[in-house]
């Protein structure tokens, strides 16, 4: 295995272990837990590993979170959706703020969207009870805090050059 594929999953693992530990700091909000930590490391991993570490680092930890009881079955549209949509963008057009626009999105409309049909088949929600855009409001909530949070820090270490360093050393 090549130097460089290693250092992906070796990264790609300590972003999964940050936001695991990440979800400790988590706040409810309408029957959803925001976990803004998660999407700092989805926009990090956009950055520096590209959409499919992205996605797989947002499953991992969505997993383990439902594993160890921190988080819920919400966790897996409330951050695939927009791990995946942050990359892509990022791999299209390297525009950081379209990045975070992208985490945005993806998380609080396509992760919300998609968080309906989980509540009803999975965990025993009325169809009555829950309006098909009820997570909207809440993911949103969680990714704009993760966003601003990886947007100071996207921004500083583009600042010290530490950034593009590092990408350099990845796309070997």
């Amino acid at each position: 295995m090549k130097t460089t594929k290693i250092q992906k999953l070796a990264l790609a693992g300590i972003f999964c272990a940050v936001a695991v530990v990440g979800s400790l700091f988590s706040f409810p909000v309408f029957g959803s837990k925001c976990a803004p930590v998660q999407h700092m490391v989805n926009i990090l991993c956009a950055v520096l590993l590209g959409p499919w570490y992205g996605v797989g680092v947002a499953f991992v930890a969505s997993l383990i979170r439902n594993l160890t009881g921190l988080g819920s079955l919400m966790a897996f549209p409330g951050s695939m959706f927009g791990a995946l949509l942050c990359g892509v963008a990022y791999k299209l057009g390297k525009n950081i703020p379209l990045t975070l626009l992208a985490e945005v999105f993806g998380t609080s409309v396509l992760g919300g969207l998609c968080a309906y049909p989980v509540a009803i088949l999975f965990m025993g929600q009325s169809v009555a009870d829950v309006a098909f855009y009820a997570y909207i409001v809440p993911f949103l909530v969680s990714t704009v805090g993760g966003s601003i949070i990886a947007g100071a820090l996207v921004y500083g270490l583009k600042g010290t050059g530490a950034l593009s360093t590092m990408q350099k050393k990845l796309a070997r």
